[in-house]
């Protein structure tokens, strides 16, 4: 039996369906009007007081500076011309069918921040093509002055009690170590990671500030303030905890006002800032070093600092300062400096020989580390051809304080392959080399390196010669690894025999005291002479003769010079 759609059973479709209009022919749902709020006078107060609560709740949140050279700022302002807009559609109940329409109630109804937010708009744009490297290649190439340096004459030998030992890892591992042993603070304190490097009193040391466990460590602890710092020693490895008679109270780590960020954009609300940095005086007084940062080639381009804002970390007084004091050694950071001469190294014969020509381009390697000479650091970083060989031409120390700048001239081999050369002659052992650092030894660029083990402890030394770095001296102590490496230095014929001691001194005199102990699994001996206060340390290995010394004994002692009460003795022979 057939059937149709319209017949199925009996049942007529369209009968079935009576009564009910068909989907297809319904008249669409007619949107319910909204209805406009108040007066316009009152809809322009709503407006503005959201616009307003919005802005408040952002810079406060956000903190950006109310300066046209900051993106932040752009964000900011357009973030509020959006809400005063998306505020004035709301409260005047209008309704479009397109696009269109709502663009045009925008330019009628919201003139002046439909504007506003356009010409900022093109400011930024104007002003980002303004900055472009394509078209101020010259200008960024001139970032960062500098001159052509004597390495020999400019980089003194330092002592072996001015040397840093540590890097920044061993150093964190024994920041925390050293909270770990104090019961009265390890459960309501961390330790941050900053671990800042400055020159103290003559000594390199790393600096780091406590922060607050949690927040009821935070509630519970913070009247009274941060109780103290730690001071890691790079030389000797010795931790302090330094205690403060009043607490720190402002850190980048705080909460709503003493937030050290809120604080720096509440006292200063155009300026721009770099990365803050903790520091202490030479009274040792807790500062954070808050670089200014300025925008010197269009309106985004050409980033450089301008003076600093010194906050004093314990009362939050602050100061800014074009020209900051000696102590101050955290100015311009290393990222900054090595991007300054990446744009010397790639645009100072045009921006067109970068990408085609190629001619003399060179950029910075990839790491850096610093140099302690008088009051101030300095950073180094190698400077290699973009080839992309295992070669430096040469490298620049830049003064952190004052951004004086030497490039010196010397072909040599990158660190990374230094540190490969280290790690190859105690391959045996499988120790790691930590990132070089730069070092004058005997008139010879060389890198000097601590070698640790799995367990990140320093274990021994190494000597890399910057330009023939097949020349590799290691050892237990630094005294060792230096005189090694000095031997080497003469065996290549790079000294002669004369050369190989330069710059130590020699005491010579009876044995008034002798003392000895463990130091990373060495027998050191400590060895004083009659009318002299110094003590001379050498380790046994270095000199076996230590062990069967007596009080007494003439002895003839060559040491490295340097300052305090203990100096190290490289050679040691009886008279």
């Amino acid at each position: 039996m057939g059937f149709s759609g319209t017949d199925a059973g009996g049942f007529h479709w369209e009968g079935f369906n009576s009564g009910a209009p068909s989907q297809r022919n319904r008249a669409p749902r007619q949107k319910k009007p909204r209805r406009a709020i108040g007066t316009p006078f009152t809809r322009v107060l709503i407006n503005l007081g959201v616009t307003l609560a919005v802005a408040l709740v952002y810079f406060y949140a956000e903190l950006p500076p109310i300066n046209l050279k900051s993106p932040d700022f752009y964000v900011f302002a357009l973030v509020l011309c959006a809400v005063y807009c998306g505020c004035a559609l709301l409260t005047s109940g209008f309704q479009a069918q397109g696009a269109k329409e709502y663009f045009t109630f925008l330019k009628k109804q919201c003139a002046i921040p439909f504007f506003l937010a356009l010409a900022l708009l093109v400011t930024a744009l104007v002003g980002s093509i303004a900055g472009s490297v394509i078209l101020r290649a010259g200008a960024y190439a001139e970032l960062l002055p500098f001159e052509t340096g004597d390495f020999t004459s400019d980089v003194a030998e330092i002592s072996y009690d001015q040397i840093p030992m540590l890097d920044r890892d061993s150093a964190e591992r024994l920041g925390d170590r050293k909270l770990g042993e104090l019961s009265d603070m390890v459960s309501q304190f961390e330790v941050m990671d900053d671990y800042t490097q400055i020159n103290y009193q003559g000594r390199p040391v790393r600096i780091a500030t406590l922060m607050y466990a949690d927040v009821i460590k935070w509630m519970t602890n913070r009247s009274e303030g941060l109780p103290a710092y730690l001071l890691i020693d790079m030389v000797d490895q010795s931790v302090e905890l330094v205690r403060l008679e009043e607490g720190i109270k402002y850190t980048t780590a705080e909460h709503f006002g003493r937030n050290l960020y809120r604080h720096l954009r509440f006292s200063y609300p155009t300026y721009m800032f770099d990365q803050p940095v903790m520091e202490i005086n030479e009274e040792g007084v807790p500062y954070w070093i808050c670089p200014r940062v300025v925008k010197t080639i269009g309106l985004f381009g050409g980033t450089d600092i301008q003076g600093a804002v010194l906050v004093n970390a314990i009362t939050g007084e602050s100061e800014y300062m074009e020209e900051v004091p000696s102590w101050v050694d955290n100015l311009y950071n290393a990222e900054l400096i090595m991007e300054q001469y990446d744009y010397y190294g790639m645009y100072h014969n045009g921006f067109l020989n970068s990408i085609f020509g190629q001619r003399d381009v060179t950029i910075t390697t990839e790491g850096y580390n610093y140099i302690a000479m008088g009051d101030d650091v300095y950073v180094y970083t190698g400077v290699t051809s973009t080839g992309g060989d295992q070669s430096n031409v040469g490298f620049i120390l830049t003064n952190q304080r004052t951004k004086e700048t030497k490039f010196y001239s010397c072909a040599g081999a990158t660190e990374y392959s230094a540190m490969d050369s280290a790690q190859g002659e105690l391959q045996n052992l499988r120790y790691t080399a930590t990132f070089p650092l730069l070092l004058n030894v005997e008139g010879q660029p060389t890198y000097f390196m601590a070698m640790k083990d799995a367990a990140q402890l320093v274990k021994m030394y190494a000597m890399v010669n910057v330009q023939q770095y097949q020349i590799v001296a290691t050892g237990e102590t630094v005294a060792e690894c230096e005189r090694n490496y000095t031997e080497l230095l003469a065996q290549n014929g790079i000294l002669t025999g004369d050369q190989t001691l330069s710059g130590t001194e020699t005491a010579q005199g009876a044995v008034a005291d002798i003392r000895s102990a463990v130091q990373g699994g060495n027998s050191v001996y400590y060895i004083q002479l009659i009318g002299d206060e110094t003590y001379y340390a050498i380790t046994a290995a270095e000199a076996p003769l230590a062990v069967i010394l007596s009080t007494g004994d003439q002895v003839s002692i060559t040491y490295q010079p340097g300052e305090g009460p203990i100096l190290t003795a490289v050679t040691l022979e009886l008279r």
